[in-house]
């Protein structure tokens, strides 16, 4: 009878922890799915245009993806060939203005001008970012 009892005890006791087990194993694979579902709302798109002469001329466009928040230099020096100084851009994808024109990089973000640098400025889903070679004037 001891016997008989101990094997019943035995079966049914593995049968729980198989059971705990999967349960486990289960939620863990909804966690996950849940925290990559999250990951991928997180992501957002801009769209950065670069160009000269207060948009005559468009040099390149790119959609890219972000994370939210990030940082606008740090997206620009991933995705274009990036010279800066001190938080300036002097450079991108090698078009730089010449030595004697009053020229610079400024930048607009959903058509405005931005209040900050770009080493400050927090990306948004959706933000429509323009760079423009343009005269100081």
């Amino acid at each position: 009878m001891k016997k008989w009892l101990v094997s019943i005890f035995t079966v049914v006791s593995t049968l729980f922890l198989l059971i705990g087990c999967s349960n486990d194993s289960a939620n863990t694979t909804q966690e996950e799915n849940a925290n990559q579902e999250t990951e991928e709302v997180q992501e957002t798109q801009v769209l950065v245009t670069i160009s000269k002469d207060e948009g005559k001329e468009i040099l390149s466009e790119k959609e890219i993806q972000i994370e939210e928040n990030e940082i606008l230099m740090d997206v620009m020096k991933e995705n274009f060939d990036i010279e800066e100084d001190g938080g300036f851009i002097n450079s991108i994808d090698g078009v730089a203005p010449e030595e004697d024109e009053q020229k610079a990089w400024m930048y607009f973000v959903n058509d405005e001008m931005a209040m900050v640098g770009a080493t400050e400025y927090e990306l948004e889903d959706g933000d429509h970012v323009v760079f423009d070679l343009q005269a100081w004037e």
